[in-house]
């Protein structure tokens, strides 16, 4: 079996083992907040692009939620993709009840989106976590350059690569009188391999295999502009975007912003 069934599998796994109504009331969210689901330095960046009458899309959706918050930003559709089928099913749901009816969810591999979508969409993003579920990101970039427009934006918002080198919370190496301890290589080849759940989503469990790949910053920029692309921003922040506050404004770059641009 390919890591990426085994991942679709899990994530599928995962979600029937979710937390009670997790994620059942993002709708709420949605009708009554102004882009929820995004930290202030992303929002920043996001109103800063005209997005009326444009095609957007996320890829790695998840369930949904922070492509709806996009929508109110004025695009015309929007298009979420995840492989997880009962995680985008509840994408729809969210979005049915919000009543946002410009905006549909495709579960699929990402590597799969059909042709249909080439020089389709007008922006397209990653959020936090998406781009580490693939081991080669060249094939990645690639597809999210055949799917963009010329002139088509890319933003990726992620956990730097730079928190791969630190033991979190209730790992072996994690002592929180000595935070400037380095438990991992960053160059790290070998994959994350984990079967407790996923913390966000569900209670630990005995779950099926996730397996997730390190990348370095400089893989993640090179390979972007490999691919008729080009890095018009890269904002890096010393506050993390999900894993632990442990690390937060010690000096340690934990989180970034990339804009890239279709040429």
């Amino acid at each position: 079996m390919s890591y990426m069934q085994s991942n679709k599998e899990a994530w599928e796994e995962v979600f029937e083992h979710r937390h009670p109504k997790w994620g059942e009331e993002n709708y709420k969210r949605l009708r009554d907040e102004q882009l929820p689901f995004f930290c202030p330095d992303v929002i920043g960046e996001l109103r800063a692009i005209d997005f009326k009458g444009k095609i957007i899309s996320q890829f790695c959706c998840n369930n949904g939620r922070e492509l709806l918050s996009l929508m109110q930003l004025g695009a015309d559709y929007g298009v979420g993709f995840d492989i997880a089928e009962n995680i985008t099913a509840q994408a729809t749901y969210t979005a049915k009840k919000a009543n946002i009816e410009n905006c549909e969810f495709i579960p699929c591999n990402i590597l799969d989106i059909a042709e249909q979508y080439h020089n389709y969409f007008d922006f397209i993003m990653f959020t936090i976590g998406a781009i580490t579920w693939f081991e080669d990101l060249k094939p990645l970039f690639q597809k999210v350059s055949y799917c963009l427009k010329q002139g088509g934006i890319l933003l990726i918002h992620d956990f730097h690569p730079f928190m791969n080198m630190l033991p979190m919370p209730g790992e072996p190496g994690f002592d929180k009188e000595n935070l400037d301890r380095i438990a991992y290589s960053y160059f790290r080849n070998e994959p994350w391999i984990e079967n407790e759940g996923m913390g966000y989503m569900s209670e630990n469990y005995d779950s099926k295999t996730f397996t997730s790949f390190s990348h370095t910053m400089s893989d993640i920029v090179n390979l972007i502009c490999q691919v008729n692309m080009k890095v018009t921003k890269l904002r890096e922040y010393d506050y993390d975007v999900g894993l632990s506050d442990a690390y937060n404004s010690k000096g340690y770059p934990l989180s970034y912003i990339l804009m890239a641009e279709k040429e």
